[in-house]
């Protein structure tokens, strides 16, 4: 049993970035999808499919590279909020990642989005993840 599985999901990314891998399969949850969803509206990855046939599903996800410096699209996936220490923000206290290049994703209680969206919705959360 995984004790952190957004920890297991960016790590499965950031190994599958530095084998260069075109496509990751990664075992399906909720918060997962949404965490995908968020990646591929702000760009990092190129394309994502969910697939249902096994009982827990898995999460394919395209990741997508520079195609001239074959560079990815995703420098660094960092982790904020563990299960052993909760990062929650207040919308006044919401971070800037990069000075606002890269994107913070938050679990809120309006669904998991961006720090932009949930400034936005006038909200704050629990911080997952920094993306750049």
């Amino acid at each position: 049993m995984n004790t952190d599985p957004i920890a297991d999901y960016l790590t499965r990314l950031r190994n599958a970035i530095k084998a260069n891998h075109r496509v990751v399969e990664i075992p399906a949850s909720n918060i997962k999808k949404e965490i995908t969803k968020v990646l591929y509206h702000k760009g990092y990855i190129q394309s994502y499919r969910f697939d249902e046939t096994s009982a827990q599903g898995v999460i394919k996800i395209a990741l997508k590279y520079n195609p001239t410096t074959k560079a990815p699209a995703i420098t660094k996936l960092e982790r904020v909020s563990t299960p052993g220490l909760r990062q929650y923000r207040h919308v006044e206290n919401l971070p800037r990642v990069l000075s606002g290049l890269g994107v913070a994703i938050l679990s809120t209680s309006k669904g998991v989005m961006t720090e932009k969206e949930a400034k936005n919705e006038n909200v704050g959360g629990e911080v997952l993840c920094y993306v750049y």
